[in-house]
C-alpha cells in the first residue's frame, strides 16, 4: 500500500472555489480562493495550538464568505464567525464554456499576463478534471497533452484545491521561472492571494555570503575583469533577497569566479556558519517549509530523492503529491542521480578549496600546501593515461581491470595522495569546521574512485567519457524502473506525469514500462492545432538511404530547395555533430540567408539571435530538439536530417539493449524505436505553437517511408498533411504569405 510523506506538514484542507459569483463581484474582488487559519489559536482544553498543528488545521475559505477580508464586513463580524458552506464545485464550472475562468476574463483580467483571447479548451478541462480526480482518489495519472492545451494551469488549480503540499517538477530552470513570475503570479492575483509559493534550486545558484565577506577580506583574484566582477556581485549580494545567480546578467555561464562563490554542498558549514541565519539556502529553505507549492526542477527533485536513498538527508521538506512537467525527461534525469560519478575536475576543485581555506584560515604551511600540489599532480597524471579521443566509451569489467593492471601505480598514488591530506588535517591541533567537509570531500572522492574501479554491480553500465579537458567515469543503471517504482511511486499516492510526447502509436506502454508505473490512468488528449491544415508534412522519394555515401549531398541539395522557400526562417536539426557540421559547411556557401550553428554561441544567445534576425537559419543538435518556443512566421520550417534513433554504440544505451535481449525480450521494438518517436516528436513539437502558427515539417530519411517500424512513427506523429513533392512544399508556404500579408492588412 502507498503510504504517504509528512501527512501533518504537508498536507492542509483544501482551497473552496466559489464560482457562483456575480461578474461584478469578480471584478470587485478580484479572486476566488482564499486562505484563512484555524478560527481559534487555542485548542478545546485551553493549551496553545503547537505551530505544526496550526499549519496542518489551516481552513480554506471563500474571499466572499471570510469577514477578515472585506472593508465593509458586517459590524461585530470577527474571525470566528462561521463561514457559510459552500459546496465544492467540478473543474468544468471553473474551465467550462462560460465557467468561472471565462467569466473572470470578461471582468478585466491582468492582460499583460494572460492573453485577451482567452478560449474555452476542451482539452484544458479534461486535463483539469483528470488531474483534480488524481489528487482527490489519491491515485497516479499519465496526461499527454500538446501546446496549445494549457496544461500548467489545467494542473497548478487541482493542486492549489487539494489543500496538499505539492511539489511541481519541472524539466529546466527555465521553465521554473516560467511558472514562478507567470503563472504563480496570475493564480495569486485572481484565484488565491494567500497562496504560498516557493521555487528551490540546486546550491550551486545561490551565492555564499561567508566566501564573499572571506574574498572581501582576503582578496584571492585574478586580473581587473574579476576584481570587477566581484565588486558587481559583492554589492549585488547587499540588495538581492533570494541570492540566485540568475539576476547576474552580466556573469557569462561558465565564469571560474562564481564556482568560488556559489554554495556548494562541498564547503558548507551548516549551522557552523557565521552567515547561517543570513544565507540564501536557510531563506529558500524556510520559504519552503511554509509553502503550499514547491516548484523545482528535475534534477532538484532526483538529487533528493538519492539523497533520501542513502539516508543523507533531504533537500526538500515533506510533500505529499508530485507534479512532473515534461515528464518525458525523467529517465534520463533519475539515470545521473542514482548513479555514480567522479572526474578530474572534482580533483582540482579540492586541492583549489583547500588552498583557498586553508589560506583564509592561516593555516597554509608549506607541509600541507605541498598535500594538495600532489594532489593535482596526481589525478593529472592518472587522467592523462584515458584516451585522447573525444566521446562516451565502454568500461566493463575486463576493461577496468587491464586498464588497473597496467596503471596500478598511478591509481595508488593517486588514492595515496588523497589519503595523506586527510590525515595531515586529522593531525591539526586545531580542526575548523570548514576543513573537516575538505577531508569528508576526499574521503568521498576515493570511495567513489574505489566503486568505479572495483565494483561489478549487475544493474549499472560502467563507461567513462571525455569532453574537452574534461575525463568523467560514471557508473549508470541500466534500469531506473524499480527504483522508482519503490522510491517514488510506491511511496507517493498521486504523482502526475504530463508531457506533449508521452504515447507511442497512441498508447503509454513505452514510459510505463521505463518509469515503474504499474498502476496509473492515462489519457492522450486530443491536439488544440489543426494539424492537418497549420502543418504539412514533406518526405521525399528520392533521397538514398542515410547510410549511403551520397546522403550528405543530397540532403544538401534538399536543405537550399527549402531554405529557398521558407525564405530561411527554420530549424535544421541533426542526430550527431558531424552531420551538423558536414551539412553546414554543404549549404553556407549556397543561401543568403543569415545561418546560426549551435557551439558558436551560448545556447541562449543563439536562440535570441535567431529570434531576432530576419529569416535565420540555425543548424543545431538535442538540445534545440525540445523547451525552446519560437512563436509565428519567424520559424517556418523544421528540418530533420534523420530519424533520431540513440547510436547504438552508446554506452548505456547498449547495455539496456543488452539487457532487454537477456530477459528474451526485443529491444529494437520495445525502446529503441518508441526512443526514436519521442525524440521526433520533440523535434516537430518547435515549429506549431499557436493557433496561427503554419509551417513545414520536412524528414529526409527515407526508412520512414520503406521500413515497417516507420508505420508507428507516423501513427504516433500529430495528423499532419503530407506530400512528397517540393511544389507541394512551396505552395503551401505561399499560401503561409499570402495569409500573413492580409492579417497585416487586416490590422492596418
Amino acid at each position: 500500500m502507498p503510504w504517504r510523506r509528512g501527512i501533518g506538514r504537508s498536507e492542509r484542507k483544501g482551497y473552496v472555489i466559489v464560482t457562483g459569483l456575480s461578474d461584478r463581484a469578480v471584478a470587485r474582488k478580484g479572486g476566488f480562493l482564499a486562505k484563512r487559519a484555524s478560527n481559534s489559536g487555542v485548542n478545546p482544553g485551553g493549551g496553545q495550538v503547537k505551530a505544526a498543528e496550526k499549519d496542518a488545521e489551516r481552513e480554506y475559505v471563500p474571499i466572499e464568505d471570510d469577514p477578515t477580508a472585506s472593508a465593509d464586513a458586517p459590524e461585530g463580524s470577527s474571525e470566528d464567525a462561521s463561514p457559510s458552506p459552500v459546496a465544492k464545485p467540478s473543474m468544468h464550472e471553473v474551465f467550462g464554456p462560460g465557467g468561472f475562468l471565462e467569466r473572470c476574463m470578461k471582468s478585466g483580467f491582468d492582460r499583460s499576463t494572460v492573453s485577451a483571447d482567452y478560449e474555452y479548451r476542451p482539452g484544458q478541462l479534461e486535463m483539469a478534471e483528470l488531474v483534480h480526480d488524481a489528487f482527490e482518489t489519491r491515485h497516479h495519472a499519465i496526461v499527454e497533452a500538446g501546446t496549445g492545451t494549457g496544461k500548467t494551469l489545467a494542473y497548478l488549480l487541482p493542486a492549489i484545491c487539494s489543500g496538499r503540499r505539492v511539489v511541481i517538477s519541472t524539466a529546466t530552470k527555465s521553465l521554473q521561472e516560467q511558472l514562478y513570475q507567470k503563472d504563480i503570479p496570475f493564480l495569486q492575483k485572481h484565484f488565491a492571494p494567500n497562496l504560498k509559493v516557493a521555487v528551490m534550486k540546486g546550491r550551486s545558484n545561490f551565492l555564499c555570503l561567508a566566501k564573499v565577506h572571506q574574498m572581501a577580506d582576503q582578496p584571492l583574484l585574478k586580473g581587473m575583469e574579476e576584481i570587477d566582477a566581484f565588486r558587481q556581485i559583492r554589492d549585488w549580494s547587499k540588495l538581492t533577497e533570494t541570492g540566485d545567480r540568475a539576476e547576474l546578467t552580466f556573469l557569462p555561464d561558465d565564469s571560474d569566479l562564481w564556482t568560488r562563490l556559489d554554495a556548494r554542498r562541498d564547503t558548507c558549514t551548516g549551522k557552523k556558519c557565521p552567515e547561517f541565519n543570513a544565507c540564501f539556502l536557510t531563506a529558500m529553505q524556510q520559504r519552503a517549509k511554509e509553502a503550499d507549492l514547491i516548484i523545482v526542477n528535475h534534477h532538484l527533485f532526483f538529487a533528493d530523492l538519492a539523497l533520501k536513498q542513502d539516508d543523507f538527508g533531504s533537500i526538500l521538506p515533506e510533500y505529499s503529491a508530485v507534479v512532473f512537467d515534461e515528464a518525458h525527461e525523467m529517465e534520463d534525469v533519475a539515470s545521473d542521480y542514482f548513479g555514480r560519478q567522479i572526474s578530474n575536475y572534482q580533483f582540482e576543485e579540492l586541492a583549489r578549496d583547500a588552498d583557498q581555506t586553508m589560506r583564509l584560515l592561516r593555516l597554509g604551511t608549506p607541509s600541507l600546501l605541498r598535500k594538495t600540489q600532489r594532489i593535482r599532480e596526481r589525478s593529472r597524471g592518472f587522467f592523462d593515461l584515458f584516451p585522447p579521443r573525444d566521446g562516451r566509451f565502454s568500461f566493463a569489467r575486463n576493461e577496468r581491470e587491464a586498464f588497473l593492471e597496467q596503471n596500478r601505480e598511478a591509481y595508488d598514488a593517486l588514492t595515496t595522495a588523497l589519503k595523506s591530506l586527510e590525515t595531515e588535517f586529522a593531525a591539526l591541533t586545531a580542526k575548523p569546521e570548514e576543513l573537516t567537509r575538505i577531508a569528508r570531500r576526499s574521503f568521498e572522492l576515493r570511495q567513489e574512485l574505489s566503486f568505479l574501479f572495483e565494483s561489478n554491480e549487475k544493474n549499472f553500465v560502467y563507461w567513462f567519457e571525455r569532453r574537452n579537458k574534461g575525463v568523467f567515469l560514471t557508473a549508470t543503471p541500466i534500469d531506473v524502473s524499480q527504483i522508482l517504482r519503490e522510491r517514488l511511486f510506491e511511496q507517493f499516492d498521486t504523482v502526475i506525469l504530463t508531457s506533449a510526447t508521452l504515447t507511442v502509436g497512441g498508447r503509454f506502454d513505452y514510459i510505463r514500462q521505463r518509469l515503474g508505473i504499474d498502476h496509473a490512468k492515462d489519457r492522450a488528449l486530443p491536439p488544440e492545432f489543426d494539424y492537418p491544415h497549420q502543418a504539412l508534412l514533406y518526405l521525399p522519394r528520392k533521397m538514398p538511404d542515410v547510410r549511403d555515401p551520397g546522403f550528405s549531398a543530397m540532403a544538401a541539395d534538399e536543405i537550399v530547395q527549402l531554405l529557398e522557400m521558407s525564405q530561411g526562417r527554420a530549424f535544421c536539426l541533426f542526430t550527431s555533430y558531424s552531420q551538423m557540421n558536414d551539412l553546414f559547411e554543404r549549404v553556407r556557401s549556397r543561401v543568403s540567408f543569415p545561418l546560426l550553428l549551435q557551439g558558436t554561441a551560448p545556447r541562449s544567445a543563439l536562440l535570441e539571435r535567431f529570434k531576432n534576425t530576419e529569416a535565420a537559419v540555425l543548424f543545431a543538435t538535442a538540445s534545440f530538439w525540445q523547451g525552446v518556443d519560437v512563436p509565428g512566421e519567424q520559424l517556418s520550417c523544421v528540418i530533420v536530417d534523420r530519424l533520431p534513433f540513440a547510436v547504438p554504440s552508446d554506452p548505456i544505451v547498449a547495455a539496456r539493449v543488452r539487457a532487454l535481449q537477456e530477459d528474451g525480450r526485443n529491444p529494437f521494438a520495445e525502446f529503441q524505436v518508441p526512443q526514436a518517436v519521442l525524440s521526433l516528436k520533440q523535434g516537430f513539437g518547435r515549429l506549431i505553437r499557436t493557433k496561427t502558427d503554419r509551417g513545414v515539417l520536412a524528414l529526409l530519411d527515407t526508412r520512414l517511408q520503406r521500413m515497417p517500424y516507420g508505420k508507428i512513427f507516423l501513427e504516433s506523429l500529430p495528423r499532419y498533411g503530407m506530400t512528397h513533392e517540393r511544389s507541394d512544399v512551396d505552395r503551401f508556404l505561399n499560401e503561409r504569405g499570402k495569409q500573413a500579408a492580409a492579417n497585416s492588412a487586416g490590422k492596418v
